[in-house]
């Protein structure tokens, strides 16, 4: 499953707003410095769908606010 997020990096507290279904927009603590960001945005997103960071991706955007992610939700952790 694709996924689009717009990153606010460097804000003052880390909040995730659901824009419309499969769109975010995130904030971060995080610079956009050294990779940073886009882990924490891994984080978070694997976070929101009870998965593993491991199992989402950064398709395009990594040096842009606007990022595609791809979520593979169908080997989601359940317990």
């Amino acid at each position: 499953m694709y996924i689009k997020v717009r990153v606010v990096a460097g804000a003052k507290k880390e909040e995730v707003v659901l824009e419309k279904p499969n769109y975010f927009k995130i904030f971060v603590r995080e610079k956009a410095k050294q990779n940073l960001a886009n882990k924490r945005i891994l984080e978070i997103v694997a976070r929101e769908y009870k998965i593993k960071p491991a199992q989402v991706r950064i398709i395009s955007g990594h040096h842009s606010p606007s990022k595609l992610l791809s979520v593979d939700v169908e080997k989601s952790v359940t317990k």
